[in-house]
């Protein structure tokens, strides 16, 4: 893969990340997939291409960090499901035989809604967003390692401080703005990509000639 060909993809790959945040453009989550994938194989050709393999090694520890932090989010919300909510169901609904499609025409009981019913629920929740939040601070980690290293070899700083605002994005995305620092990072990613100078040809040496005799 040639230099310019992984600047097309990772620029094109970051816009899809970028826009992918928007429901009518998402398409379930497909455009960010298609665009994460991009920037992947754009990370691996400038790996290849400046023989520095941390920076796709790095990059692929990012993604294998979010991968296993979202199923171990999704396994604590289904055992939250089939565990907590389940009991706080019944509880309201006295008369609830399990079906959750009958759970409409049921009229809930609120005089048996009591703190201690909710506290099962309460803590799933909060596990959900303890883990997804620290697996998101590492994932950010490692990428921020990648794009630094993938700086440091293009001269292209703007790598360096997208790295720096994914980091910072994941520390406060339990606060709201850090999702719209991660966000704006994909942007500051592909003009990132955009803007890598072509590879400039090595200067021709001169050619020997030997001295001529006096």
């Amino acid at each position: 893969m040639t230099l310019e060909s992984s600047k097309t993809l990772g620029g094109i790959g970051a816009i899809l990340m970028f826009i992918g945040v928007f429901p009518y453009i998402s398409f379930f989550g497909i455009i960010e997939l298609v665009g994460l994938i991009l920037v992947l194989a754009a990370v691996h050709g400038f790996a290849d291409y400046y023989k520095e393999h941390a920076i796709f090694t790095n990059a692929l520890y990012a993604v294998i960090a979010g991968i296993v932090g979202a199923v171990i989010a999704a396994a604590v919300t289904v055992f939250t499901i089939l565990t907590s909510l389940t009991d706080f169901l019944y509880a309201v609904y006295p008369g609830w035989n399990g079906d959750w499609t009958t759970l409409q025409g049921l009229t809930p009981d609120a005089s048996n809604i009591d703190f201690q019913a909710l506290v099962p629920l309460l803590a799933g929740i909060v596990l959900v967003i303890i883990v997804a939040w620290v697996f998101a601070i590492i994932a950010a980690f490692f990428m921020r390692r990648s794009l630094r290293l993938l700086s440091a070899k293009s001269g292209v700083g703007l790598f360096s401080t997208t790295g720096l605002l994914l980091l910072i994005g994941a520390v406060l995305i339990i606060f709201g703005i850090g999702a719209v620092l991660m966000w704006i990072a994909m942007l500051i990613l592909a003009i990132a990509f955009f803007t890598m100078k072509p590879a400039e040809p090595p200067a021709p040496t001169a050619a020997y000639s030997p001295p001529t005799p006096v």
